[in-house]
């Protein structure tokens, strides 16, 4: 019994550690083949870890492990925005072609409270990807759990001019709300 408790935390050590060293998302397929177990065992394992209260996210790309820091002279902002689905694209793509990293989705639920969501993306092709993969699994976006799709991104940039100019744009597109 032992062994086998032994066997799992090293296992998860071993997760942990590719995870921190990785420079992209990881899907739990990867993870599973380079640790030798199925992805349920990978899930079981995430979860585990995400107890102990390590800093792991689960993206539309696969697991990310959120390092303490936000990236040397990295500046964060929290966006509030409005708009309908078909303008998610254009949100986004408005972020991502000013420099600017979306970094997850939070509304507020009638019944849960705040509710978040990583989103993680950082150009047009992870842009492009979320959105299969919101379309591919016939999945609402967040903000439809709000009443009036408000909802807040955390966004990151290298400098205050990216925000600005971000942020000027959604306003200039009728999604910021201010």
């Amino acid at each position: 019994m032992s062994t086998n408790r032994s066997a799992s935390e090293t296992r998860r050590a071993q997760i942990l550690e590719l995870l921190k060293q990785a420079d992209t998302p990881m899907t739990g397929k990867e993870i599973g083949e380079r640790t030798g177990v199925s992805r349920q065992i990978v899930v079981g394992d995430i979860n585990l870890l995400k107890a102990v209260e390590e800093p792991i996210v689960a993206t539309s790309r696969g697991y990310l492990y959120m390092h303490e820091y936000v990236g040397d002279g990295q500046i964060e902002r929290i966006a509030v925005c409005q708009h309908t689905a078909d303008q998610t694209e254009e949100e986004l793509t408005i972020f991502v072609d000013h420099g600017v990293t979306v970094k997850d989705v939070r509304v507020e639920h009638p019944v849960y409270g705040d509710l978040t969501a990583s989103i993680m993306v950082t150009n047009r092709m992870e842009v492009k990807e979320f959105l299969e993969k919101i379309t591919a699994a016939n999945a609402v976006y967040l903000s439809a759990l709000s009443e009036d799709h408000t909802h807040l991104h955390t966004v990151t940039a290298d400098n205050v001019k990216q925000l600005d100019q971000a942020f000027e744009a959604l306003r200039k597109a009728g999604i910021l709300v201010e």
